[in-house]
């Protein structure tokens, strides 16, 4: 119980307001084989498995999730996903490396980590080894609407991968909210972001279909501005951007949450007389 309630008093300690960042898009500076769509939100390797690197177009803010989910998959190639962050300005670079892992991370000041299960964790000085081996998990029924994340607290729905409406997605969907899935799988949402520290660093950390995998780096320079990495590997042909609320949730938000409770699966969500609009979000969102 005690670190649900250290989570629980952290909350409460910053629930002041904070600006809401800017909406999340991808850099126009990216690696050879990527193709990012005019909106910006989606970014897809067109070949190869190499050549993916992407960047986010402007520096996080402090505690702004830079949040993908996985669209699609691509057999034959061995390798995931990669993320992090960088100081590098992406507009500065020569050319765009082709991979993070390790021809960016060897530019310098760029911290970037293959995602795997066993993520790799950093312990403080004063703490147990063993912090480093696993993420701490309340128990299910324990589990908040929002994710602690140091002195930050993130809204836990969107940070959650989702399946496709079927007859079936109730039950997936329970896959990805406990998190058991691999963490590569399609749908799968994946995020970044930093914590400042008072000695002027920051911990990177990142957040698996929302449950927080623990700083995986520390003593980066928040003082500097610092982009998300999101290298779209081998196995990983496409990914797509969601976006979070960081206030309070909206009415929209609000409505589909409550519909979605009332129906057995998603697919039902279509004999509902609502707006299709409404129906489209309940369903996909």
């Amino acid at each position: 119980m005690g670190a649900v309630s250290d989570c629980v008093d952290l909350g409460a300690a910053c629930r002041s307001a904070r600006p809401e960042p800017p909406p999340t898009r991808f850099h126009q500076v990216h690696g050879a084989n990527i193709r990012v769509d005019p909106s910006g939100t989606r970014a897809t390797r067109v070949e190869s498995f190499a050549h993916g690197v992407c960047f986010s177009r402007e520096p996080l803010a402090p505690g702004q999730v830079f949040l993908v989910e996985i669209e699609e998959k691509e057999l034959g190639w061995c390798g995931h996903l990669r993320l992090g962050l960088t100081a590098l300005d992406p507009a500065t670079l020569a050319a765009v490396p082709e991979f993070s892992l390790p021809d960016l991370v060897s530019l310098g000041h760029t911290w970037v980590f293959a995602i795997t299960r066993h993520h790799n964790r950093v312990p403080r000085e004063d703490r147990p080894e063993a912090e480093a081996l696993a993420p701490s998990r309340p128990p299910a029924l324990l589990v908040e609407p929002y994710v602690c994340i140091e002195q930050f607290r993130i809204p836990r729905d969107r940070l959650v991968g989702r399946s496709r409406p079927g007859l079936y997605s109730h039950l997936l969907d329970q896959l990805y909210e406990l998190n058991v899935l691999p963490p590569t799988a399609r749908r799968s949402r994946l995020g970044v972001l930093f914590c400042p520290q008072p000695d002027g660093t920051a911990d990177m950390h990142i957040v698996i279909n929302g449950e927080d995998m623990g700083p995986s780096a520390r003593g980066l320079p928040a003082a500097r501005p610092l982009y998300a990495v999101v290298d779209v590997f081998a196995s990983t042909k496409s990914v797509r951007l969601v976006q979070l609320e960081y206030g309070l949730p909206s009415l929209q938000t609000l409505c589909r949450l409550v519909i979605q409770k009332s129906v057995v699966h998603r697919l039902a969500i279509d004999g509902l007389h609502l707006p299709k609009g409404l129906k489209d979000f309940c369903k996909y969102e």
